[in-house]
């Protein structure tokens, strides 16, 4: 079983998760912020990281841990390598979401390695995972599947759920967001037949259920923006985690701010539009 390791970012629980796995295995450390709550979890020495995507919040501490391990290797979609070798673009994009919050959200960002950086294709096997593809939150979001227990390792693919709430909210920041390719991706993972499904934010969860919940999700929260109207979107979000209380709907907007939900989805509508004339 996953060793499921808080790392307690901003030093609330149940935001942002890292699954250490045997053999010195982590699916996304998280951000650097977080990463003595990270040590102080780990079972072993880390060996690789396997990541499922470049987002600050999932590998934002990858390249401070390369040079802590200097034999750390890290895994990550051929389309998010280069960004870890050289993270400029990456970063000047997260400013324009995070501008002067960025050293208290994600802390220092460093480049790793090129020769560490191990590029992902469209599928294979990894430290005795299977791996896929699976865009749509990102166009480098990988899976990772391991069949020895049947738990699948789904970053943002399989939505975030903070528990103990029974509600799904479908993460949707800019700038890759693609509607139809994520929902292929929930049914790609589905047809893995995993029993759970690990997700980032937070925890492990049945894996049927989860994914339609995030199907379900995902496309109320596109239908809510496809007239383009921001306040619109923000009240229906806001009502549908209200019953779930404060606590959770805290967390919920630490892991997945409502803004940036409303930016990916405006965005992703509009390009639509663009390319249907």
């Amino acid at each position: 079983m996953p060793n499921l390791i808080d790392v307690m970012h901003l030093g609330r629980d149940r935001v942002i998760g890292a699954n250490e796995l045997p053999g010195g295995l982590i699916v996304d450390p998280g951000p650097t912020t977080c990463l003595e709550a990270l040590l102080a979890g780990l079972r072993e020495e880390p060996r690789a990281l396997l990541l499922t995507h470049i987002h600050l919040d999932h590998a934002g501490a990858s390249g401070v841990l390369a040079r802590r391990f200097p034999k750390l290797r890290v895994y990550v979609h051929e389309v998010g390598a280069p960004h870890l070798v050289d993270p400029a673009k990456l970063l000047a994009s997260a400013e324009r979401l995070y501008g002067d919050d960025m050293e208290q959200l994600w802390g220092e960002i460093l480049p790793v390695p090129e020769e560490r950086v191990v590029a992902l294709g469209e599928a294979g096997e990894v430290g005795g995972l299977r791996y896929a593809h699976v865009p749509g939150h990102a166009s480098h979001h990988v899976a990772y599947l391991d069949e020895s227990t049947g738990d699948a390792y789904t970053g943002d693919t399989a939505g975030v759920q903070i528990p103990p709430s029974g509600v799904t909210v479908a993460p949707t920041p800019p700038p890759d967001i693609d509607i139809e390719a994520w929902l292929d991706s929930i049914e790609l993972i589905r047809s893995w037949h995993p029993q759970r499904v690990c997700i980032t934010h937070f925890g492990a969860h049945p894996a049927d259920e989860q994914l339609d919940a995030t199907r379900e999700s995902l496309s109320k929260a596109a239908e809510w923006a496809r007239a383009g109207d921001r306040d619109a979107f923000l009240a229906a979000r806001a009502r549908s985690l209200a019953a779930e209380g404060d606590e959770v709907m805290q967390r919920a907007n630490q892991a997945v701010p409502a803004e940036q939900a409303w930016l990916g989805l405006e965005r992703y509508w509009r390009k639509r539009r663009e390319r249907e004339g």
